[in-house]
């Protein structure tokens, strides 16, 4: 149980972190915000990324292996990076209509995998 509740944290973290790191290239599409400066920008996606540090700190200490959970500190990484960059994927497919996913990207994806694989692999 702890490992779906690590995963399923460390999405929400990430979900807010691509917002925070990404969102901010759409908010000129938004009349409000197309006149707000960069220091305006920086401090939208701080507040944004506080959010994920409420999910992503948990998750670690729920996952990690030290404190009773399923998960090695490198496993816990593994982890995340994949979430991270799936997350990003359909985040860039919904938001950003004008990227495209390849098939170099799909190759690295399944590198990634084969990379869980090997970290898992005791």
């Amino acid at each position: 149980m702890k490992s779906l509740y690590t995963i399923g944290l460390l999405v929400l973290s990430n979900t807010f972190m691509t917002f925070a790191w990404y969102g901010h290239l759409k908010f000129r599409e938004l009349k409000w915000f197309e006149s707000l400066g960069l220091v305006a920008i920086v401090l939208i996606s701080w507040a944004i990324a506080f959010f994920e540090y409420c999910f992503q700190v948990p998750a670690n200490r729920i996952g990690f292996q030290g404190n009773d959970g399923p998960f090695s500190l490198m496993e816990l990484k593994v982890i995340q990076e994949v979430i991270t960059l799936t997350v990003f994927v359909v985040f860039s497919l919904v938001f950003f209509k004008t990227e495209s996913f390849r098939l170099n990207h799909l190759i690295g994806f399944v590198f990634l995998v084969l990379a869980v694989y090997f970290i898992f692999k005791k």
